[in-house]
């Protein structure tokens, strides 16, 4: 089945830019057996069509043809007839219903596993499944795509506040003596403006109001936020109203003067202890959601603690101005917190997340896991220590090579696996982006703290012009920059150490995860540094982006070191070598997961560095093979790479895709050449003779006067080669090359041609010989050129 799959890809499905990923042998249900396949197929550009194609052998039976196509979104149901027993039977409802028996239940059930996975991925109708087994339908890992970065409601929260009472009385005052309050709303806009700088006199006079909202306003209400705000605002006014020179020396001035400052370290006090409190009472509701959200392979959002929070921001503000120790140690508290709060949440997830990576479930055996992929955590997070990375169902080792592919089926390769690799890892990427960036965004603005500008650097102000900040203000702005680094550093300090865990386990379990690795973490990085390229996010995944890089040069690394340790069998042919097939798996695998991707510098260099090992390995083993002719050994591979890099059509290796089109055609004529040999020995040496005569100075037409060499002679030599034993030679020398040459890359025929054309090439060199040397004599060969085709022909027949 994997040649045929790998001919059907080649010959019909490449062509048409699409992508084979099942494949059924079938026949109608209740008709004669006439045999077809059903494949499902996606398209390799975007946006993808899915497709299931029905394919059968040409009338002649020497090729595939294509005969129907379905879209898969016409679909409406799949009828497996028994989930509980093996039954190969199986119905596709499209615009109407198709029976189909398949030539094995494990080929029917495999491909109506890839159809599931496909409705799930790619349509939003979603088609109907009856009669099939649970363990076929594998549930999708949830998708962080649609999460949303929290904080963005902040924002208009944070910039709105509501008039108090008597700013709403004055300014309706103003609108009903301002005739044009309505009709010229920017003439009133000015007026307004300038009735407010007359108000904003310089008093010290602050109201009861204010005052018992200091000492007492509800710190936990909206309405007694506000009026805190507005207090502690007007507090700050009054503590800094400009005194005329000798005014601060009065006693009533100095006696306000201290009230103020009692009701500021009062205020003070108050709300640091409210907020720790605060701080405190919403870390006990954030955990205990916490085992729902890990069990989903989600991490919990804040989003509704930085709500609550965001409503002191101001708050923080004036205590940042006014009582800058309590705003640090706040600052540190807050810090504690939640450094003890997401470490918890993200240890919890990435305990799940490893074991969904492992992918082994509970048999009662005491393996812990997951039921498929399901998400319900069937044992214990902290057994993963003793969770084994190998699973008794896998074909697979631990750490994948371009060996093992070569030796597997598509269907062996796991596609399935990596596939859920590759969604659990891009989930816990997508999960810890809008968690870091709202968090980030929350400190910046709950703290009060400026990220950007940095030192040096320019601002443009709204008219346009350009202007450098005083030296004062960027020293601080850097202050403040580097502040929230060192909390978010504090507060995140175990993501990157976890992220190097889930990554080393990654690259345990099948080292060409550090291809998808590559690719997903380069495009968060990209993804990141866009965003803010001096943010945490940033520059932890950067940090971790080193590692992954480093995994997937050492995968390339092992490759090549398991190319120069390969061993072949001296009772055994060569054949194809299993890491040129295993190159092939191996680059399928990785265009498909560097298809638009950041970092396919990085893939081409890992072509090269592949490529010429597996050209020097090769090399090696055909000059190694005792069983197998070498050049045989060199070329097949090489025929097998020309066609794998003339299909996949990669640039960067164009190149050696010529260089080893040039060693396949030179190889296969040595082959044919040294194989073929002398098939009419005596006759050859007879005619060496002759030339040898010619080269001597003897002429041509005089030859047939020397005593070895005339006339008798020749028809003596040409008696022992009927046409009979030609044919019997070369049909042993059919059998010897059937032995040398191996099924998989199917090159007997055009080997047999070969010899073909060079036989017809002696056979008239000789012709030719008699003519010039022999003219006149009458002397011919006992079998024609045509006779010598149907030789040929009948023995290609025959076998």
């Amino acid at each position: 089945m994997t040649a045929i799959k790998h001919a059907l890809q080649r010959d019909i499905f490449t062509p048409n830019d699409e992508r084979l990923l099942s494949i059924v042998n079938v026949c109608k249900a209740g008709k004669k057996k006439k045999n077809c396949f059903l494949c499902a197929t996606v398209t390799t550009e975007r946006p993808v069509q899915v497709k299931v194609v029905k394919v059968k052998k040409s009338d002649k039976g020497d090729f595939y043809k294509r005969q129907m196509a379905w879209e898969l979104r016409d679909l409406t149901e799949v009828d497996a007839k028994d989930a509980n027993k093996e039954n190969p039977e199986f119905d596709l409802h499209f615009e109407k219903v198709y029976r189909w028996v398949a030539s094995s239940t494990a080929e029917k059930n495999s491909f109506i596993s890839c159809i599931w996975k496909l409705n799930q991925r790619y349509l939003r109708k979603k088609v109907e499944f009856v009669n099939v087994s649970p363990q076929l339908l594998e549930e999708s890992v949830p998708s962080g795509e649609s999460q949303i970065v929290a904080g963005g409601d902040e924002d208009a929260l944070d910039d709105y506040q509501e008039l108090n009472a008597r700013e709403e009385q004055d300014i309706e005052s103003m609108m009903e003596v301002c005739e044009y309050a309505i009709s010229n709303a920017e003439a009133f806009a000015e007026k307004l403006s300038r009735e407010l700088q007359v108000l904003d006199g310089n008093y010290m006079d602050l109201s009861k109001g204010h005052i018992k909202a200091l000492q007492e306003g509800d710190l936990s209400s909206p309405k007694g936020i506000e009026a805190c705000i507005n207090a502690s605002e007007a507090l700050s006014q009054c503590m800094n109203v400009a005194l005329k020179p000798g005014h601060e020396k009065l006693m009533a001035v100095k006696q306000q003067q201290h009230l103020f400052s009692e009701l500021r370290d009062a205020f003070a006090r108050r709300l640091t202890n409210h907020l720790n409190n605060v701080f405190v009472h919403q870390g006990h509701d954030q955990s205990s959601t916490l085992s729902q959200h890990t069990a989903e392979l989600t991490l919990p959002k804040h989003s509704p603690l930085h709500r609550d929070l965001l409503r002191y921001a101001k708050l923080m503000e004036w205590l940042k101005n006014t009582q800058r120790e309590k705003y640090e140690g706040l600052s540190r508290t807050y810090v504690d917190y939640m450094t003890r709060l997401y470490e918890r949440e993200i240890k919890d997830f990435f305990e799940v997340a490893k074991i969904k990576m492992a992918g082994t479930s509970k048999d009662g055996k005491g393996k812990f896991g997951l039921h498929g992929s399901s998400g319900k955590l069937t044992g214990s997070t902290s057994s993963l220590n003793k969770l084994a990375v190998s699973s008794s169902n896998s074909r697979r080792s631990q750490s994948s090579s371009l060996l093992d592919m070569g030796n597997m089926s598509a269907s062996d390769l796991d596609v399935a696996d990596r596939t859920r690799f590759d969604k659990i890892f891009e989930q816990v990427l997508s999960e810890l982006e809008p968690l870091c960036l709202a968090e980030q965004d929350f400190i910046s603005k709950f703290f009060k703290l400026q990220q950007n500008p940095t030192l040096g650097e320019n601002v443009d102000d709204s008219d346009g012009a350009v202007h450098s900040r005083p030296p004062s203000e960027q020293r601080h702005s850097i202050s403040e920059k580097d502040m929230v680094r060192m909390m978010m550093n504090k507060i995140f300090q175990s993501i990157e150490t976890e992220l190097n865990s889930l990554i080393a386990l990654g690259d345990k379990i099948d080292s060409f995860n550090s291809l998808y690795m590559l690719v997903k973490m380069s495009h968060h990085v990209w993804t990141a540094e866009n965003v803010d390229p001096a943010s945490y996010l940033s520059t932890t995944l950067g940090n971790v982006l080193v590692t992954v890089k480093r995994n997937f040069d050492k995968c390339i690394s092992g490759q090549i070191r398991q190319m120069e340790e390969v061993k072949i069998s001296k009772k055994s042919k060569v054949g194809l070598l299993p890491f040129v097939t295993g190159f092939e798996e191996f680059a399928k695998l990785a265009e498909a997961i560097f298809r638009n991707a950041e970092r396919r510098g990085d893939l081409d260099k890992a072509y090269i560095k592949l490529i010429r090992a597996v050209f020097n390995n090769v090399e090696k083993v055909a000059n190694e093979s005792q069983k197998t002719p070498r050049d045989v050994v060199m070329m097949e591979n090489f025929h097998h790479i020309f066609s794998t890099l003339s299909s996949l059509k990669i640039s960067c290796l164009e190149a050696e895709r010529k260089e080893a089109k040039q060693k396949y055609t030179e190889h296969l004529q040595s082959y044919v050449i040294n194989s073929l040999g002398q098939p009419l020995e005596k006759l050859n040496h007879f005619f060496e003779g002759v030339e040898a005569r010619v080269a001597q100075g003897v002429r041509e037409e005089e030859v047939s006067y020397q005593l070895a060499f005339n006339k008798q002679e020749l028809r003596k030599v040409i008696k022992e080669y009927p046409g009979k034993e030609v044919k019997k030679g070369l049909d042993n020398l059919y059998k010897k090359v059937d032995k040398h040459l191996c099924e998989e890359e199917n090159l007997l025929q055009v080997v047999w041609h070969s010899m073909q054309d060079e036989f017809i090439r002696q056979y008239k060199h000789f012709e030719g010989l008699i003519n010039r040397c022999y003219p006149g004599s009458g002397i011919t060969m006992e079998f024609t050129i045509q006779d010598m085709l149907e030789y040929f022909s009948s023995i290609a027949q025959s076998h």
